[in-house]
């Protein structure tokens, strides 16, 4: 769109788009901001989001609007000299938003392109009848933020700082300025600001947090969610105990219907079970759980987890508490591949208008800042390398912040010296590092959380901004999700485990080759020879349990129940670690360690609490317990105090450890026990893990083991089609089974296909590992040896497969990994005619494709040997069908035969004889021989080909001179 000559006073965005400002002065305006916002990204997105007249007229019920800065519509056509259209503009957004809705905006940031159109936006208003009204435009705090401003622009933007033609604001006006200031800018038109002050007044929007979109599961006529969740708990606990349901089962289930149908989320059960158990029916594999969700009875019962919380110790308290109301939440992985159709899955049925992914905002960190600023500077890589380096490890998965580092009050300053004295010695390094204070905690740029999903009872655009990511059309929020969650949204995570995926390709795998269908969920946890894996730390590809240090430790510990699996995976953790609690564990299980109890008081009553840890406290829910037996909490309040103790929040730790001591005084402890006990659990509330995950993840860990040591051909091949994309993780398991006695055969076009493969006790190398050959290619590759018969020759290879597929650098990759080796021609050979041989197939097929069939002779000698019987006569002029075998298998055998190479010498005098001439190149495009050596590193007859190359040569360059002289001379 142009209303000028397209220069700069034209339309802003080369033509894409103007501007203009609007508020939203009460909850009604508000919302229809929400969606004129979600709909201008979802319908309207050209460069950026875009709205126009018509939905402006729709949804301008409850906002303010003015003519915008100046690239807004108005003050553009005053730019351009338009002054009538200008006025036709703004009457028509007048009568749009109505008469005390629309204001004219002026602006003073000290800009040229402000002042020009100053004077005619007032003469504008004056003649509508249009109020003034100053802004100014905020994009950072404080005036001396503006060069914080100015580096983050330059990381948004790829950019230095000493690029003229970098993005950039030209004035460094764009702060918060003060109500003094404000009026001093706009001192000729006071009036300017007495209205801004009048549109703050009249703005008052509302969010209404105790709202509950929890989404509505279609359920069937009659019913009502809790009477239908009610009747699917029972039949989940008759499917997991079909022998009977015990009587504490029993109990605890009826005890969590009852929370869970008083805080209103039976739904939320009943949509969570719905889109897993279709997963699990349509052959996707979900995990056993993840995160407190496993604590949950009644989530076991309907088949949202797998693992039994009372036969494992966890408490439903630790997931949903009753003192505490707050979202429940369940993670739910998936097998990292198919992960999408659940999540299309849920949309399909719930309706895209009601589903939506959560966006994120990255936050610019402490080493972050350091490397940014170093690079928007101008500086080489190695500064921001050397102040990172020098900072101090993180704790916790925290680095201390750069404003703490020059802080003598901030706990972590001691450790920070090495960073201090890079920055007090070079004063380069204290520039960077002034400018990456600027840029600690600004926000860099947005993004999707990995794994969660919106799910509301209402369409989004009524209650949130939408947008749609440009990549791939998929729909996600403008607000991030604990903005989301305080309106009353519900997040899913459909989280992506490789490890899933993994599992999923062994079971298939050992049915392809062996027959056999397991089933690992209704498998025990009890299996000799997966715990006599463990115990030797031959674990390296078994989930969580691959690492160097955790092998010792496997070693060390020798595990061999399921508690000591789920005990490794919260213990190896740095927390823990650093409290020696690993390597406690381990001796005290073997009897190397004595153990010893917190307090003699606390011995026996802890004794069922610690005495499957070995007195030593691991798990959240041992605190939850703990708070309950010796304190007399509820496992609400212990759920409570557990939360306080990590947050570390002095009012609210004092106020639980009050409650906390009496109820200890009161069980007849002494102050001694108690002042011990609250020690040992407030440092280890900062690493204590989640049992119900640990426990969860503990059940993948075996089921991974188990596979290694009973089906390892089937499960090596599984985990090597997991890392093909990563090289060096290929090479590590590669070597694994080469120390197992696997043997990985290479790829072979007639046997292989996109995945590694157990054949056998063998493993066949999957095509879709080489390099530069897709999933796409191998799929042409199986349907063409599917349909057309195996694949006879290199040649036979060619002919058969799509022309898409018959690329040279696909064929190429697939000669140099040995995917030909069976036809008998050399990896040399092939290389060195593939060129040739590629072009000639595609354009055999593309003269098919055309029209442009040669003769066939082949088909012409079956054809006789058809109408030639081997006895009786001979048709006229056909050959006896002997002779057509002959030839035929003639023909054969010479397509078959392997493929020689000329001698280098005569290859080179045929090159000679054929190649043009090339007045500006050497005669060898290879790299530059040494004395007395041609380019295949031979002597005499080499130099002699050689010689008489360059002699030919420059004979031919000599006369071709010569014509050329001559020519210019005519």
């Amino acid at each position: 769109m142009r209303w000028g000559d397209g220069g700069g006073d034209d339309v802003s965005g080369a033509g894409s788009y103007t501007h203009m400002t609007m508020f939203a002065e009460n909850t009604t305006g508000m919302h229809n901001l929400f969606r004129l916002s979600s709909k201008a990204s979802l319908e309207g997105y050209y460069f950026k989001p875009r709205m126009d007249i018509e939905l402006l007229e729709e949804y301008h019920e409850g906002i303010i609007a003015t003519t915008g800065c100046p690239s807004g519509e108005v003050q553009t056509r005053l730019r351009l000299g338009q002054y009538d259209e200008a006025v036709k503009a703004a009457a028509d957004y007048r009568d749009i938003f109505g008469k005390e809705n629309y204001f004219a905006e002026v602006m003073d940031h000290g800009l040229e392109i402000e002042r020009r159109i100053m004077s005619d936006l007032i003469r504008l208003a004056k003649d509508l009848d249009i109020p003034l009204v100053g802004t100014n435009d905020l994009h950072y705090t404080h005036s001396h933020d503006a060069k914080s401003h100015a580096a983050l622009l330059c990381v948004q933007s790829g950019s230095t700082l000493n690029d003229p033609n970098r993005f950039k604001f030209d004035a460094d006006e764009f702060y918060l300025k003060s109500p003094q200031q404000m009026r001093h800018v706009f001192r000729d038109n006071p009036e300017a600001c007495d209205n801004t002050l009048l549109i703050a007044e009249r703005c008052n929007v509302e969010f209404d947090t105790s709202a509950n979109y929890m989404p509505k599961f279609p359920v069937p006529a009659g019913e009502t969610e809790h009477s239908w969740f009610e009747k699917e708990v029972a039949k989940g606990l008759d499917y997991r105990y079909p022998d009977g349901i015990p009587a504490e089962v029993q109990e605890r289930a009826d005890y969590e219907v009852g929370i869970i149908n008083q805080m209103g989320f039976p739904g939320y059960f009943l949509v969570v079970s719905d889109f897993i158990l279709w997963s699990k029916n349509n052959g996707i594999r979900v995990g056993p759980g993840r995160g407190s969700g496993a604590g949950s009875m009644v989530a076991y019962a309907m088949r949202i987890t797998d693992l039994d919380p009372i036969r494992h110790g966890l408490i439903f308290e630790r997931f949903l508490n009753p003192d505490r109301v707050s979202m429940p939440d369940f993670d739910v992985d998936f097998d990292d591949r198919r992960r999408g159709e659940a999540i299309k899955y849920v949309t399909e049925k719930y309706g895209s208008e009601r589903v939506a992914q959560i966006v994120t905002y990255g936050t610019i960190k402490a080493k972050q800042a350091l490397k940014d600023s170093s690079r928007v500077l101008g500086f080489p890589f190695g500064m921001g390398e050397k102040l990172t380096k020098a900072m101090p490890p993180p704790v916790m998965g925290k680095d201390i912040p750069l404003t703490g580092i020059f802080d003598k009050d901030h706990p972590r300053y001691k450790e920070a010296v090495d960073v201090r004295t890079v920055v007090e010695n070079d004063p380069e390094a204290k520039t960077v590092f002034d400018t990456a204070l600027g840029l600690e905690g600004l926000k860099r740029q947005w993004g999707v959380h990995a794994a969660g999903v919106i799910m509301s009872s209402d369409p989004l655009i009524d209650i949130i901004p939408i947008m749609k990511r440009e990549q791939d059309g998929q729909v996600v929020t403008q607000f991030d999700y604990p903005a989301a969650e305080s309106l009353g949204l519900i997040k899913m995570d459909f989280l992506g485990l490789r490890n899933l995926t993994i599992i999923s390709d062994a079971l298939d795998n050992i049915k392809n080759n062996r027959g056999i269908e397991l089933d690992l969920e209704t498998m025990g946890l009890e299996d000799p020879e997966a715990y006599a894996l463990l115990q030797r730390g031959d674990t390296l590809g078994v989930f969580q349990l691959d690492g160097g240090p955790m092998r010792g430790l496997l070693r060390l510990m020798k595990p061999d129940n399921f508690e000591d699996i789920s005990a490794l995976i919260a213990l190896y953790r740095p927390g823990p670690m650093g409290a020696n609690s690993h390597t406690n564990y381990a001796l005290r299980k073997n009897g190397e360690q004595a153990i010893t109890p917190i307090h003699p008081e606390l011995e026996e009553p802890l004794a069922e609490i610690l005495g499957g840890t070995y007195g030593l406290i691991i798990y959240q829910e041992q605190v939850m317990a703990i708070a309950q037996k010796v304190a007399g909490f509820s496992l609400g309040q212990a759920d409570i105090l557990r939360r306080a103790m990590g947050k570390k929040k002095k009012s609210e730790l004092d106020k639980q450890y009050a409650g906390f001591e009496k109820g200890m005084l009161d069980n007849g402890y002494s102050a001694a026990a108690i002042k011990m006990l609250w020690d040992i659990l407030l440092p280890f509330s900062d690493y204590a893990f989640n049992k119900a995950h640990s426990a969860a993840y503990g059940v993948v860990s075996f089921w991974t083991a188990y596979l290694k040591a009973h089906y390892p051909a089937e499960y090596m091949a599984a985990l090597l089609t997991s890392v093909g994309d990563a090289r060096d993780k290929l090479a590590l398991y590669l070597n694994e089974c080469r120390r197992m006695g696997i043997k990985v055969m290479p790829p072979d076009v007639n046997e292989s296909i996109g995945f590694f493969a157990a054949v056998g006790e063998d493993i066949r190398f999957g095509m879709g590992a080489i390099r530069n050959v897709g999933f796409n290619v191998v799929d042409d590759i199986v349907k063409a040896r599917t349909e057309k018969g195996a694949f006879e020759s290199f040649h036979d290879f060619l002919r058969k497969i799509p022309i898409s597929s018959a690329n040279k650098r696909t064929v190429e990759s697939l000669i140099k990994a040995g995917a030909f080796d069976e036809f008998g021609d050399s990896r040399r050979a092939l290389v060195e005619i593939h060129e040739g041989a590629v072009e000639g197939a595609v354009k055999v097929k593309r003269d098919e494709a055309h029209g442009n069939v040669g003769f066939d002779f082949d088909s012409l000698f079956a054809e006789v040997a058809e109408e030639s019987p081997a006895t009786g006569p001979v048709s006229r002029g056909a050959r006896p069908s002997g002779v057509v075998q002959a030839r035929q298998a003639r023909v054969r055998a010479r397509h078959a035969r392997p493929l020689r190479l000329r001698p280098p010498a005569r290859r080179a005098r045929d090159r000679a004889r054929e190649a043009p001439v090339d007045h500006h190149r050497r005669p060898h495009r290879g790299r530059r021989l040494g004395r007395g050596r041609d380019r295949h590193g031979r002597g005499s007859a080499g130099r002699a080909c050689n010689t008489g190359w360059r002699r030919r040569a420059a004979t031919r360059t000599a006369s071709s001179t010569s014509r050329t002289s001559a020519a210019r001379s005519a």
